[in-house]
């Protein structure tokens, strides 16, 4: 597993990621020029917060008081 944005190596065991990675989804809709496509990227925490500096909005953060 890779970072899309910087080409780091994200640290995995069993497939499973073993330090921070932001994996998105998109499934492309209707009133899209990707209507039909799917994309999946991975991002290290570092590029994820480098990312949603730039967000005009912020990201709604809420923390989870019970972790499994």
């Amino acid at each position: 597993m890779r970072c899309n944005h910087c080409g780091k190596e994200i640290k995995t065991e069993n497939q499973m990621a073993k330090e921070g990675v932001a994996e998105i989804t998109l499934r492309w809709g209707y009133f899209s020029n990707k209507d039909g496509e799917t994309h999946k990227i991975c991002l290290c925490e570092d590029c994820y917060d480098r990312w949603i500096r730039e967000f005009a909005i912020p990201v709604l953060i809420e923390e989870n008081t019970e972790l499994l």
